[in-house]
């Protein structure tokens, strides 16, 4: 492929290039995949206000994330297994975002460690944790990531029970990957993703094994993963973690306005109004369809970012004139080390920059802090505070 223009470019070079089973990983949804699709599908009934004969020059996309200033209101989302879709692809994601000035998450089911983010990247980053019934662990967890510079806690609710993925069911994937006929034949055509992995020591979860009581290897881990999510997860816990991380904290997977004005009490500093990528609820509102009712709700008390389908500049757009302060892209970025590594990130970020820029200029606004929903047609939103 010659450089590639869009992220779908992106994509298609991944699946190319990643084994099935990982690339599916990423790209699939839970159930029927309806919400899954719909993050992305529900973008294109937003239409823009095309303005002419307005001053478009000294044109700038700086912003801030959660009282952080970001080069553009973009952060990289946090990720499982990002580092299976490219030999040490924590690494270069992070290398990629400090590069590009905007915010990297490390996902607590990162290949990559918290230590190995600190010593190769050596940028503050954030840290998204999930909760698990074993709270000990939690608590030397928050301290890890305090000790590697770790500068917001993005605390995910809505992963208490896993939803069903078909395709890793079909694809075998588990801790040890199943090492099938047709996994092996598939893994066969991907001697550069192959050859990668060969030099990396890096292929388990580096936040948990060795960490967590009694995960010493990838087959204590698969047993510990099914039993440790917690279905009994509170507002009480979300009130410890805060006062154990006493640091910004941003609380992840909001999508109803009721539980964002309990976010909002909370004392979090945001939330990230998500669905998981579709991953969870199948049926449930796509991200941007559910971002204006909680923009509503609690959009003067608590900043609200957004994480769904964005796949372009255009997306990023929309969503910050439909209130949202900042985005997040999960996907994107992971096509984009999928087909290029640390090079496929920065591509991603620089292809969703210059789109976001140009629609930008063409709606007639020259600072994306003054983005707000009278870019859109029949958008008769209030400018954000």
């Amino acid at each position: 492929m010659a450089q590639p223009l869009t992220i779908e470019d992106l994509r298609i070079l991944a699946k190319r290039r990643v084994p099935r089973m990982f690339y599916d990983y990423a790209d699939s949804g839970a159930w029927t995949e309806g919400t899954y699709r719909a993050n992305e599908t529900d973008f294109q009934a937003i239409k823009l206000r095309q303005r002419v004969a307005v001053d478009m020059t000294n044109r700038t996309l700086a912003s801030t994330m959660v009282g952080q200033p970001v080069a553009m209101p973009v952060a990289l989302a946090p990720t499982g297994l990002t580092g299976m879709q490219h030999a040490d692809g924590e690494i270069h994601a992070a290398r990629a975002a400090d590069k590009a000035g905007v915010p990297f998450t490390l996902s607590t089911m990162s290949i990559c460690s918290l230590e190995d983010i600190a010593n190769h990247v050596g940028k503050p980053f954030w840290f998204q944790l999930y909760v698990m019934k074993d709270r000990d662990f939690i608590a030397r967890l928050i301290e890890r990531a305090k000790k590697a510079g770790v500068t917001a806690l993005v605390l995910t609710l809505d992963l208490q029970i896993l939803g069903q993925r078909h395709k890793d069911i079909r694809n075998g994937l588990s801790a040890p990957p199943k090492p099938t006929l047709a996994n092996l034949i598939n893994l066969a055509t991907k001697p550069r993703w192959c050859l990668g992995m060969l030099d990396t020591p890096r292929r388990s979860f580096g936040n948990i094994v060795g960490h967590a009581k009694g995960v010493g290897d990838l087959s204590s881990l698969s047993s510990w993963t099914a039993e440790q999510f917690d279905p009994a997860l509170s507002w009480d816990d979300v009130k410890w973690i805060k006062d154990l991380w006493g640091g910004k904290l941003i609380i992840k997977g909001i999508l109803d306005p009721e539980d964002a004005e309990k976010a909002a009490q909370s004392g979090a500093d945001a939330l990230i109004v998500s669905n998981h990528g579709g991953r969870q609820l199948d049926g449930a509102l796509s991200s941007i369809a559910a971002l204006p009712a909680i923009v509503d709700q609690v959009g003067g008390r608590i900043e609200v970012l957004f994480d769904g389908g964005i796949r372009s500049g255009q997306d990023v757009i929309k969503a910050l004139a439909l209130g949202a302060h900042g985005t997040f892209i999960g996907r994107a970025f992971l096509y984009g080390l999928g087909a290029m590594g640390e090079k496929g990130v920065t591509a991603c970020l620089d292809i969703i920059r210059k789109e976001l820029d140009i629609t930008m200029a063409l709606c007639g606004l020259r600072d994306v802090r003054d983005v707000d929903g009278r870019i859109l047609v029949d958008g008769n939103r209030q400018r954000r505070a």
